[in-house]
């Protein structure tokens, strides 16, 4: 007991995750008190359903976060993603090839982002607010502002239906969201932790001068990152628009701003050069965790607005106060 106490890495994780863990728990204590049906597995398969699209576009964004940039285009990049593979199945394109095509669409978005504010110095906040505009008006193009059907299996099966499993002699399905979340999440993880380009991209957001002194290719990997971004944002409008079944001119509005709540209130430093994916999924179920609660308590909009704020805020001022303690 006292060799896992001691234990450094474990240290590190009780510093670095200590103020989202007691927030997710004591949340999930107060729920399950106020209402029965928030302790159950269905309970929960459903809040990682809520969970996902905005987790995945928080993927992308903690990326751009961690160089102290900002993504605003988020949401409207997930608009445009459906919309995209909405066209291509009405064109007769098949599955494999709108799949392919929908995520070179994000690709794209990104890189038009990235190579604004790399190339030509422009902020990233103004330049990701001029093309949030833009591409909710692209979204409307093709339907003029009405919503298209997805009539294809394959993508209706991403967004609803899932393996059936067995856990403690309860039956269940286990969503195909839910996986794509967790292998993303893992790819993420391990690009951002593990590999030379995440080694740069933290050195990049820490300090530019210096890394741009090791020869490091700043504006190469400056674009590559708001690539990603659109990347993850075109994985989430599959995955929304696969759970709706139809491509919405208003898929996504606001959902860049949990994407940033995510990322920020899972550690990830709007100074940049710090953050992880862990803790932005942290971030993300307990935004998630929020939501469902309060809906199952049937508390009005306007008041889950107000607690959410509280609870953020409560919950950063815990991780901070936790990473004090242990310095």
């Amino acid at each position: 007991m006292t060799r896992f106490a001691t234990n450094p890495s474990v240290k590190a994780l009780l510093r670095q995750y200590g103020g989202l863990v007691i927030a997710l728990i004591a949340l999930c204590i107060f729920f399950s008190y106020q209402h029965n049906a928030f302790f159950s597995i269905s309970n929960f398969v459903k809040i990682m359903l809520q969970v996902t699209v905005v987790a995945i576009a928080a993927f992308g964004m903690t990326y751009v976060i961690l160089l102290g940039d900002i993504d605003l285009s988020v949401g409207s990049m997930i608009a445009v993603a459906g919309m995209v593979a909405a066209q291509c199945f009405l064109n007769g394109y098949g599955f494999p090839l709108s799949l392919i095509i929908t995520l070179i669409s994000g690709l794209a978005m990104g890189a038009i982002n990235g190579i604004l504010v790399a190339k030509l110095s422009l902020p990233a906040f103004i330049v990701t607010l001029a093309t949030m505009g833009i591409y909710r008006g692209v979204v409307s193009l093709p339907t003029q502002g009405k919503p298209a059907r997805i009539d294809d299996e394959t993508w209706y099966m991403i967004g609803n239906e899932g393996i059936s499993l067995q856990l403690i002699g309860i039956d269940f399905e286990l969503p195909y969201m839910v996986i794509l979340l967790v292998v993303v999440f893992a790819i993420n993880a391990v690009l951002l932790s593990k590999t030379v380009f995440g080694r740069r991209t933290y050195l990049m957001g820490g300090n530019r001068e210096a890394a741009i002194y090791s020869g490091i290719k700043v504006d190469r990997i400056r674009i590559v990152i708001f690539m990603l971004c659109g990347l993850m944002a075109a994985i989430s409008g599959i995955v929304l628009s696969a759970r709706l079944g139809s491509a919405q001119v208003n898929a996504g509005q606001g959902y860049e701003l949990d994407a940033i709540a995510a990322a920020v209130l899972g550690g990830t430093s709007l100074a940049g050069g710090a953050g992880t994916m862990v803790g932005t999924l942290l971030g993300a179920i307990l935004i998630g965790i929020i939501n469902n609660g309060m809906s199952l308590m049937n508390v009005e909009y306007f008041y889950q607005l107000i607690a959410k704020g509280i609870v953020i805020i409560l919950a950063v001022y815990l991780d901070v106060r936790s990473k004090k303690v242990h310095t």
